[in-house]
Parts: C-alpha cells; structure tokens; sequence
C-alpha cells in the first residue's frame, strides 16, 4: 500500500488527492489530506465572498473526494510544529505533496502602509468568512469613505461586501458580527483604484458586473481616465476578458450622469493612479496620496509627477498573496514558491525524495480555482511514476496513532460533520440558514462532541 500525505484541504490539496485516488496504476493508494484548520475546503469556505454561492458550492465536488474510502480528512494538524516536520511526515508516509497555497498578502512599501484604519485586504476576507484566525479582529465600519486598492477579483470582492446591504447577506452563512458591522456601516463612497489601465485590470467580467448590479449604489468612473488606456480606445486585440471589461466599463462611461434611482452609495473605479503614500496618524488613516501614471509604451506604466489625495478613513490594500516558507523545505523568496520539477521538490537542482508541491505553493497566486486541476495532475503524475520507489520502505502502521504520539489532536471527517451540523443549529436559534463558527474554541468544541477525535 502507498500512503501519501497531502497538506491542504483546498482546492489543490482535494483535486491532488482525487487525481491519486482515480488513477488506475496504483489502485492501492491511501490518501490522507492534512489541513492546520479543523474545517476542510480551504479558500472556498474562507476566501470565497458569502454572497456567491455558485461558487462555495463547489464545496460539494471537493466533499465528495474527501469522502472517498480511500480518502481520510485530518484537520487541525499543525505540520511545521516541533515534532512535526518534513522528516517526521515521510516516517508516516510514504510521500507528502504540499498544497499550502499563498498565505500571506503583498505589501505596498509605502509610508504609512501601517497606520491605523489600514489593513491588508485578505484581513477584511478572514473576518467576514470567519476564518479563526480573525476571531479577535474587528471592523466597525465607521469611516465614511473607504479605499481598495487593487483591481482583482478579490478588491472586487471587497469593494461589493463594503456597498451591499446587510439584509441581502443575512440568508448567507456570514458569521453575526460582521452581519452587524455592515448592517450599522456608515460607508457612502468605495475606492477601488489601480495604478494601470482597465485593459490590464485583473478581475473577471462576471465579478465587474457585479458592481453595476447592487441594489442602491452606483458605479462612477473617469471617461477622460479610461482613454488614457490605448487598449481601451482599440481593444480589438485584447484577450476576450479584457475586451468584456472594457465593454462594461466603457457602458458606465456613457450612461447619463443624472441617477434615476436613490443611490446610498458610490463605487468609483479609478485607473491609472499608484499609491505612494498613506496619510494619517496615529489615530488613523484619512487619505491615501496617489501619483498618476501613464502607459510607457512596454505594458508597464511610469510615473507622472502630478498627484491626487483621495479621502478615506478605512483602506484595504489588495495587491495580491504570496507564499511563506514551509519548514524543511527550500523556497525562492524572488517568486515566493516552492522550487519544483513538475511538482518534485528540488533541493540544490535535486529532487528531494518523496515531498512534492501542487497549487499556489508551486506556481505561485495565478489562476482560477480551476487552474488547480492540471496543476494537481502533473504532481499526482510525478508521484505515481515514483511510486514503486516511494513504497520500499516502511511506515508508521496508523498514521492517526502517529500524528497523537507527535502531540497533534487530529479533527477526522465525523468531527467535520459535527461542525456543520453546530453551524446549522446556530443559524437555526439565530433564524437564519447555516452560519460559521468563527472561532477556534467553537470550531473545536463542536468537532469534539462527536467523540471520535485523535
């Protein structure tokens, strides 16, 4: 029997383990997805915005891998603790593939980054998908204007969350606090500005028009800024996603500028502006100063010398993640990645017997969830074609048994499904749907009452 350990529960930890569970070459392959957090799904239940339920429920393809036989979910298992690194995982199993993903966010480098009132966006993600991690954070909302800077799928995300009523979220499975927060947000005016041009904006057209379709708010943007974009004013050789954003765009641009229905808030898209500076004190943040910028002709921008201050009392800087070092194993810090042969992890230009990457760890934060899918295969490929190296050699007989003696309390699948379960009765007694547990007392209380845990 081959047993291979798979860090991560997201999409490419889950899409990792189905591509070993139903290949044919190996049929006696044993599966075990770790994850630090006793809930599995990664990103889908912790980055994914409450509001697009389409997408979390995609949470019901990965649960289906993870109920496989031969599939088992070990949740709050803290790899990289003492006792618990590389070498004593391979002790375990024959192979560990590292899904981690990129956990942490990129930094601006700019004065006053750090002030008070100013966050990095996947902060504002983590509480309002109570992520455990943020049970101690807060956001009251109280700034009238805010800015997202950033022009992604997941400042779109922010952007949204900060503009939508609270009553339309409440059927969702957002944890009360941050349901209150919005419902008692003074927020009028979102920013979301980026310092190139609409053609090379990051996000999907489906998320953009998004925007122009919540109830109460309109989206305001900058004509005379939108054709400084060359790509823009001719867009005919753009890929079809930039040609989509610019035809929404380029529809708000020409709409009348008289609103024919109340507006309680404003999203404005601003292009062409890199920030330079956080303005505030100590007190906090009170405008973010801006450089314009113009096409260099190469696909970058350069900077103008004119700046503009833009009012904001709350700013939520989203300029993309990046990948953390992971214990016992090399990294490129230049690329934030693991460095890999095909998912075979290298050390010096060698591959490192038996410990492989997949996903965002691998190839960095680029993609859709289902970029993961190929990037999963060509690791499980890599893998299986080692395999008959990989299983000549012993293990630990109970992977379980061995992960408790290394001092880990391991949260199985029927604890799992004791967490959901809690989740629903809270939503119940609160009158609403499912709503997460948002906190890691909660979240292991309610695993425990199955009674079946390492």
């Amino acid at each position: 029997m081959l047993r291979v350990a798979v860090i991560g529960s997201g999409p490419s930890g889950v899409y990792t383990a189905q591509s070993l569970i139903e290949q044919q070459a190996v049929p006696d392959i044993e599966v075990y997805v770790l994850d630090r957090l006793p809930c599995p799904y990664g990103l889908v239940r912790y980055g994914v915005a409450p509001d697009h339920e389409k997408i979390k429920s995609l949470q019901n393809n990965l649960r289906t891998v993870l109920e496989h036989p031969r599939a088992h979910f070990l949740g709050n298992v803290e790899v990289g603790a003492p006792g618990l690194g590389v070498a004593e995982l391979r002790e375990i199993f024959h192979a560990v593939v590292f899904c981690v993903g990129a956990a942490t966010d990129r930094h601006l480098g700019i004065p006053g980054e750090e002030l008070p009132g100013s966050h990095p966006a996947t902060e504002f993600v983590a509480w309002y998908s109570a992520h455990p991690d943020a049970a101690a954070v807060r956001f009251t909302l109280a700034a009238r204007s805010a800015i997202v800077i950033g022009v992604g799928n997941v400042a779109v995300d922010v952007a949204r969350m900060l503009s939508r009523g609270a009553a339309e979220l409440a059927t969702t499975d957002m944890p009360q606090g941050p349901l209150g927060a919005l419902a008692d947000s003074r927020v009028e005016d979102v920013w979301m500005v980026g310092r190139r041009g609409p053609s090379q904006a990051k996000f999907t057209t489906k998320e953009l028009r998004e925007l122009g379709s919540l109830p109460g708010t309109e989206v305001r943007v900058q004509p005379e800024e939108l054709a400084l974009d060359p790509a823009y004013l001719d867009p005919g050789e753009l890929p079809a996603v930039g040609r989509r954003n610019v035809e929404v765009l380029r529809g708000w641009a020409e709409r009348p500028t008289a609103a024919t229905t109340p507006v309680g808030r404003r999203i404005h898209l601003r292009f062409f502006l890199r920030p330079v500076e956080v303005l505030g004190d100590a007190t906090g943040v009170r405008a973010v100063r801006f450089e314009r910028t113009a096409p260099d002709g190469q696909g970058g921008v350069r900077g103008t010398g004119e700046f503009e201050d833009i009012e904001g009392q709350l700013v939520l800087r989203s300029v993309g993640y990046r990948g953390t070092p992971q214990p016992g194993l090399p990294f490129d810090e230049a690329t934030g990645t693991v460095p890999h042969l095909a998912g075979r992890v290298l050390r010096d230009g060698a591959p490192l017997p038996g410990v492989y990457v997949a996903g965002w760890i691998k190839r960095g934060p680029t993609g859709v969830i289902g970029t993961n899918r190929p990037c999963a295969k060509e690791t499980a490929h890599s893998l299986l074609a080692d395999a008959g190296t990989l299983a000549d050699r012993d293990t630990a007989e109970d992977p379980v048994a061995a992960l408790t003696r290394a001092g880990q309390r391991p949260v199985l699948w029927p604890g799992w499904l004791a967490i959901e379960a809690a989740e629903a009765e809270w939503g119940h007694g609160l009158g609403r749907g499912t709503v997460k547990l948002a906190d890691w007392e909660g979240l292991l209380d309610a695993a425990r009452s199955a009674g079946v845990n390492g």
